[in-house]
């Protein structure tokens, strides 16, 4: 038996069961809840509700959305012949806020994992081959994480587009010392990575 009333607890447990969020955390969040107004309460329980009844994939990009086509694929400022290409909607909107880049999206939702039983077609490697080929596309920009997972995706991708649309650059994004980093504290495979991505110094 807890040491709180039973619905209390429920709503502890299902805080605790979301990723990032122990017991305690959850415990903090149920009681903040609690001794809230019940406007909090409401509008939580119908934010819940509504994501899930109303958020979908978008039918071009596969990006989370709630309309469809999504904004950007709807934008046709965007439609500047580049598609950028992230393993989850989490790496598109750290993209999308960085403000680099103006172009289209596409998310494969995860990244290659044999080990884990995640191959080519648990992704939507299929849906962007097929936008290649219906789109009018110049370039792909390859924004998979730098990760074991998303370095084997990059290549498995850069393979098969380059040996089959030739009239497309392929492109990865470039992996290295980031800004206000310390070369002491880098790890071996990124300072191998930022020497070999070295760029020329121009005047």
């Amino acid at each position: 038996m807890g040491i709180y009333p039973p619905s209390l607890e429920n709503l502890i447990e299902q805080f605790s069961r979301l990723p990032g969020i122990g017991q305690r955390s959850a415990t903090r969040v149920a009681l903040h809840v609690l001794r809230s107004n019940q406007n909090l309460a409401e509008g939580l329980a119908r934010s819940l509700l509504e994501v899930k009844e109303k958020i979908r994939f978008c039918s071009v990009c596969f990006n989370l959305t709630d309309d469809d086509p999504c904004p950007i694929c709807r934008d046709e400022n965007r439609a500047n012949g580049s598609i950028c290409v992230v393993e989850g909607p989490g790496d598109q909107l750290a993209l999308e806020e960085s403000g680099g880049f103006r172009g289209r999206y596409h998310v494969l939702h995860g990244a290659l994992s044999p080990l884990d039983g995640i191959g080519p077609e648990d992704l939507k490697i299929s849906k962007l081959l097929t936008r290649l080929e219906q789109e009018r596309i110049e370039e792909v920009i390859l924004a998979t994480n730098p990760t074991t997972a998303g370095q084997a995706t990059a290549a498995f991708l850069a393979r098969i587009l380059l040996e089959n649309y030739t009239r497309i650059k392929i492109t990865r994004i470039a992996l290295g010392i980031p800004m206000g980093g310390d070369l002491k504290y880098m790890d071996r495979m990124t300072l191998e990575h930022s020497l070999r991505n070295r760029m020329p110094v121009t005047p």
